[in-house]
Parts: C-alpha cells; structure tokens; sequence
C-alpha cells in the first residue's frame, strides 16, 4: 500500500507537470537571453569567467568517468551502469557547450548547450529511479528518457526560424526531474548508505538557478563576478557533491 501511494505522487507529478506543458501558451526563446551581465575577455578568452567556470564540469565529468572505468572505485547500481556513464559523459559535453556558447552566443550554439544538460538531466534522473523507485523500470526508461531530452531541443530548433522557438517541451525536461528529485528523495529508501548527501545536490542546483535569475543583479552588486558565472560553479558544484557522494557511500545490507 506504502509503495503505491509512493508511485501514485510520482505519477501525480510526471502527468501535473505534462499537463502544464501542454496547456501553457508557447515560450519563445527571449532574444535578450545572450545578454549577459559579463562579457569581458580574461586570458584573451571571451566572456573569459563565463568560460572557465566551466571547468568545474570538465573536473566532475573526467573525474567521475575515471573513477568509474578505471579506478571503479564507485558504489553504483551495476545494472544502471550506462545511465551512470552517461551522467559523467554529459557533463563533459556541458562543458563543451556551455564554453562554445559563450564565445560566440546565439541560439545554434545555445541549443548545443542546452542538448548536453538534457543528457545530464535525464542521466540524473534514471540514475535516482534506480537506486530509489526501481532498477528494471529506470533501465527500460532511459533510452527514451534520452530521447525526450534530444526531441525537446529538436522541437525548439525546428520552430526556430524566427529566432524564438518554443521551449515548452525544454522547460518540462528542466524543471520536472527537479520536482521528481526531493519526492524521491523523501518518499523512497536508499540502496546505499549516506543517503542525505545527494538533498545538497539540489540546494547547490537551486542556487544555481538563483544566480542565473540575477545574472546582472550579482554583477552590479559584486563587480566582480557576474550570476551567472555563479550558476555555473553552483551547478558545477552539484555535480561534484554527486561524485563524492558515489565515492564516499557504501551498499547497504539486504
């Protein structure tokens, strides 16, 4: 009965969330969005802070796949290896996007950028499904969880010949796995020991958006880094807490 009303929230959720989607009016992607508050070059680097505060994705991306293939010093769902992979690859290819993107901004390097946080967001995801909810389900998920994410690019691109788009279908790939996060969190048990570890992953990812919303607020307040060089060693942050938890943890006993 426990397990029920369990997946009966998360499917609450997942169809609260498409149902939004679906009736909300399109979103069109704001021109002023690549106007961020700090462009200024640093190492003859453009918009150099924006750019090496990527780095943090590099770190947790090359880290996380060494310690995973070569070190194999993870604690890890065997069975979900690829969603696990896939986390770590996605985050190379975060810090590949997001540093075209801010060297040259505009919406065909944006779409590279966001394409990689969907691999991230939706590798995240299934990875939570199974550890917490279950392991067969997240691994028949993934692949088209995977595809969700690309489609949802896809779909904002095709309709992009205005140069607005509509990002519906992005948000829902954004925003969902964030509110699907902390009722998995909460409502299921842990396969693993140090379980509260990963809630600091979505404090630093809410920061992150924080930073991201007073890009220009920061910057005129601090003049010296802007928000969203923040958001990025906020989110990078997160996925570093994401590494260290999978090295620190251990199995529990059935």
């Amino acid at each position: 009965m426990a397990s029920r009303y369990r997946h009966g929230a998360l499917l609450a959720m997942v169809a609260a969330g498409i149902a939004a989607a679906l009736l909300a009016p399109p979103i069109p992607q704001d021109p002023q969005y690549h106007a961020f508050a700090d462009s200024k070059p640093l190492l003859g680097i453009p918009a150099g802070l924006n750019v090496l505060s990527n780095l943090l994705f590099l770190w947790a991306g090359g880290a996380g796949l060494y310690a995973l293939f070569v070190a194999r010093s993870l604690a890890i769902a065997e069975r979900a290896l690829p969603a696990y992979a896939g986390f770590f690859a996605a985050l190379l290819l975060v810090a590949a996007g997001s540093t075209a993107y801010h060297v040259a901004p505009a919406n065909a390097t944006l779409a590279w950028d966001r394409l990689a946080m969907t691999l991230a967001f939706m590798s995240f995801t299934t990875i939570l499904l199974a550890e917490r909810v279950s392991l067969d389900l997240a691994r028949r998920l993934y692949p088209w969880l995977l595809a969700a994410g690309v489609a949802s690019i896809v779909y904002w691109r095709l309709g992009d010949g205005d140069g607005q788009g509509d990002l519906r279908a992005y948000a829902l790939i954004q925003f969902l796995p964030l509110a699907l996060a902390p009722l998995i969190l909460a409502l299921y048990p842990s396969r693993f020991t140090r379980r509260h570890e990963l809630w600091w992953v979505l404090v630093c990812y809410g920061l992150a958006k924080v930073f991201e919303l007073l890009d220009h607020e920061l910057y005129a307040t601090l003049g010296v880094v802007s928000g969203h060089s923040l958001k990025h060693l906020a989110a990078g942050v997160a996925c570093l807490v994401v590494l260290h938890h999978l090295r620190r943890r251990a199995p529990l006993e059935a």
